[in-house]
């Protein structure tokens, strides 16, 4: 079974986001900031990672830098799922590795054909 993590400050959102992942058969494991996903990356390296831009202590994209540098940490595909839907915000996310883009609200047909798109599916 792959494993994801959802990385996210919104308790509510982790939860939304593991149900769907869990009806696609992935197991799911969460951090409420990128220091707390880099922590679980250093134990253990997902298959995927759904991630938050805004989040405290670590944000989205500083994280995606720090892991894409971390010894296996070109393998996960990272999908971003954030508010922050302008080109820029887009291309700073695609050139600091994200593998695709979900903007806020999500549902179960976005995260299962983005997943599809990068593979994991």
């Amino acid at each position: 079974m792959k494993v994801c993590l959802v990385v996210d400050d919104s308790r509510v959102v982790r939860k939304v986001a593991r149900k769907i992942l869990e009806e696609l058969h992935f197991a799911c494991t969460e951090a409420e900031d990128g220091k707390q996903a880099m922590e679980a990356c250093a134990h253990k390296m997902p298959d995927a990672i759904l991630l938050d831009w805004n989040m405290p202590v670590m944000n989205g994209i500083e994280f995606l830098r720090r892991l894409r540098k971390m010894s296996g940490g070109d393998f996960p595909k990272v999908v971003f799922c954030t508010t922050e839907n302008d080109l820029a915000h887009i291309q700073e996310a695609l050139s600091a590795g994200a593998n695709e883009y979900i903007m806020k609200p999500f549902d179960s047909d976005i995260i299962q054909t983005k997943f599809q798109q990068v593979g994991l599916l």
